[in-house]
């Protein structure tokens, strides 16, 4: 449940902290008083785009905050966790959301996380419902969605996807290689000479990697040994080579070491250096001597250069793009010699996967035959406890001439809410009042089955009558002992039901400034609320408003 919302600079909100309770929570107030802040508020946190108008004038951010207490959060932590997102701890979800002018940025558990992030975690948390959204009853998926949630059918449907997946997949695959055309005897010599060119050539990772630096040294090996030779006889050769002075300098060093012993710590470097000189002197030496320039060597050098650039130019710009490209030409040659054998196997292995999209498409559909009638019989007591006390339900179950997305058929609601008068499909259905109705119904219905901790009716009463309006408060009093159940209503019937009612006005800063105001009613203040919602004033007026409430 939803146990926290602040909101900070939203609209006609200036600073908002509400401690929602749980149970079924009306919202009520005046036109324009700010009834929509609220849920946009709400919407903000659950990752609706962020509209920067929604500003309140003169500031540069909004904030929303939402802190959800959760049951199980098994689920939830592993999304979180996937995503690098900090588990919730004692089961609290905390949502931060800020909004500025240039962009936005929404944390989970105080981590920054992305807005498709949010959107998905927020789906769980909260069902929302609106005049328009009601509409939505009339799509068959979400009839389809509506009746596999009554039936619990997570396990089937996870099974059958998998399934399906891996059917096209395995049809794709068939199909593709079916229709493409079989490659004429000029492309597979093209690419057989492909391959035999960057075979033959042999080059390996190991021969690229050193290829230009021993032609670099090759084509120069004469002015290498031109430098290298003076350096070697520099450091040892004949009289005042580096090696001859250094030792003249070793024997001058012992002179003084016996003259004043006071010299020997800093004249011991000498041994050193004169070992870094001779190992400095042979290595050149040894550098000097591998400096034999060979023409051969050099020309093959040559040619393995020019043969690798060559290579470069046709088929990539370096050695591994040279060798991916050889396993593109085996594959082709692979498949195209083995087609038949490929065909065959693909087709094996489309009628395999197709097979088990039947048995996974049947073991669901018979869930689905099995649920709807059980969906009809709940439907219609809850219905009846709406208003519609001679109506009738089907939920007509259509074979599909071939499996699909979501099983093997189709779902359409039918209605019928006139004694006498045929069923029709949802979308046929015109008045938003009685959609509005049939929606609480099929959500009263799936109750026990819907683990959204909270669910949300925005003036999901509107267009209705008194009577009903009364009929729709408690059936959403009755889906308060199973979910927390906010509803924004200008009905006193449905108001007066609420186990909490908020009240939420317009007032005024010190500054002369308009804010929204949300307080909780109740006593003397919740009769007067509902006295302004029935429109009338006096003591019959206020004896009616007391009467509204539940004994």
């Amino acid at each position: 449940m939803l146990t926290l919302l602040k909101i900070r600079n939203l609209a006609l909100v200036d600073e908002l902290s509400w401690e929602p309770h749980a149970g079924f929570l009306g919202i009520t107030g005046e036109t324009g008083a700010g009834k929509s802040v609220i849920m946009g508020g709400i919407s903000l946190a659950l990752g609706e785009r962020a509209d920067k108008s929604l500003i309140r004038s003169g500031e540069t951010q909004c904030s929303i905050e939402a802190v959800f207490q959760l049951r199980d959060t098994r689920a939830l932590n592993a999304a979180l966790e996937e995503s690098g997102v900090p588990p919730c701890e004692d089961g609290l979800l905390i949502i931060r959301r800020v909004v500025t002018a240039s962009g936005n940025r929404q944390f989970i558990n105080s981590s920054p996380v992305t807005l498709q992030l949010l959107k998905r975690i927020g789906s769980g948390l909260v069902d929302m419902h609106h005049p328009e959204e009601h509409r939505s009853l009339t799509s068959q998926e979400r009839q389809l969605c509506l009746l596999d949630s009554f039936a619990e059918n997570a396990p089937a449907l996870a099974a059958y996807h998998a399934a399906y997946r891996a059917w096209l997949d395995a049809r794709h695959a068939y199909r593709t290689l079916l229709e493409s055309e079989m490659a004429n005897e000029r492309e597979l010599d093209f690419l057989r000479h492909q391959v035999e060119e960057i075979e033959s050539a042999a080059f390996t990772a190991e021969e690229v990697e050193g290829l230009e630096a021993r032609w670099q040294r090759a084509r120069n090996a004469n002015r290498l040994r031109d430098t290298a030779l003076p350096m070697a006889q520099m450091v040892d050769g004949e009289e005042g080579s580096l090696l001859s002075t250094l030792h003249q300098l070793v024997r001058s060093g012992r002179d003084l070491e016996r003259l004043d012993a006071t010299t020997a710590p800093w004249l011991e470097s000498l041994e050193s250096i004169i070992d870094t000189a001779e190992d400095l002197a042979a290595n050149l030496q040894d550098y000097v001597e591998t400096l034999e320039c060979d023409p051969a060597e050099l020309a093959e050098l040559e040619n393995r250069i020019s043969l690798l650039d060559n290579l470069k130019r046709k088929y990539g710009a370096d050695f591994e793009a040279i060798t991916e490209h050889l396993k593109t030409c085996r594959a082709k040659l692979d498949a195209i010699g083995n087609r038949e054998a490929r065909l065959e196997e693909l087709q094996a292995e489309e009628e395999r996967c197709r097979a088990a999209v039947l048995q996974a498409g049947q073991a669901l559909s018979a869930t689905r035959a099995a649920a709807a009638p059980r969906l009809e019989e709940d439907f219609l007591t809850h219905a009846r406890h709406l208003g519609f006390r001679q109506a009738l339900f089907t939920a007509q179950l259509s074979p599909l001439p071939e499996p699909g997305p979501q099983g093997m058929e189709e779902v359409d609601f039918l209605f019928g809410p006139n004694p006498g008068e045929p069923q029709k499909a949802l979308r046929l259905i015109a008045s938003s009042g009685e959609l509005a109705r049939v929606m609480l119904a099929l959500k009263s219905a799936l109750a026990r089955q819907d683990d959204t901790p909270l669910l949300i009716f925005d003036e999901i009463d509107a267009n209705v009558g008194g009577e009903i309006a009364r009929a729709v408060g408690m059936k959403m009093r009755e889906l308060g002992c199973e979910h927390q159940v906010i509803a924004i209503t200008h009905f006193p019937q449905v108001a007066a039901l609420a186990d909490h009612h908020y009240l939420i006005s317009k007032g005024q800063t010190a500054e002369g400034r308009t804010v929204s105001r949300l307080e909780e009613v109740g006593g003397d203040a919740r009769i007067a609320e509902l006295v302004r919602m029935l429109g009338t004033s006096g003591p019959t007026a206020e004896a009616h408003a007391r009467g509204l409430l539940p004994a």
